[in-house]
């Protein structure tokens, strides 16, 4: 399994980024997703995720601000992030809920203030 997110960037705080991940090599639509996060010095944590049903969840400090989707016919999955924050600054990844795939780059976001 390939895992190819994209879409990160340098923005302000407030702003908003749309990150992809592109997922290939695998029957993506069965899986239950995740975005996941590393901010610098930090663990990795999982910050939003998507059922294979499309239930979403997500832990309270981007509760309200992050969206997490899915195209499973093309097998992506989505996050949109508004009203971003200097503390949301990270590489993001996507991964299975329970990060059972190798990890992919990940896309780093930066949010200035």
């Amino acid at each position: 399994v390939q895992l190819q997110a994209s879409g990160g960037g340098l923005v302000q705080a407030g702003e908003s980024l749309r990150l992809s991940c592109k997922v290939t090599g695998s029957n993506f639509k069965i899986f239950d997703m995740g975005w996941y996060r590393q901010a610098p010095g930090k663990q990795r944590e999982l910050v939003a995720t998507i059922a294979s049903t499309g239930t979403t969840d997500s832990v309270d400090s981007v509760k309200g601000r992050f969206t997490i989707s899915r195209d499973n016919t093309r097998r992506f999955l989505y996050l949109q992030m508004d009203s971003l924050k200097p503390e949301d600054t990270a590489r993001y990844y996507c991964n299975t809920r329970g990060a059972s795939w190798s990890w992919g780059q990940g896309t780093l976001v930066t949010v200035s203030s």
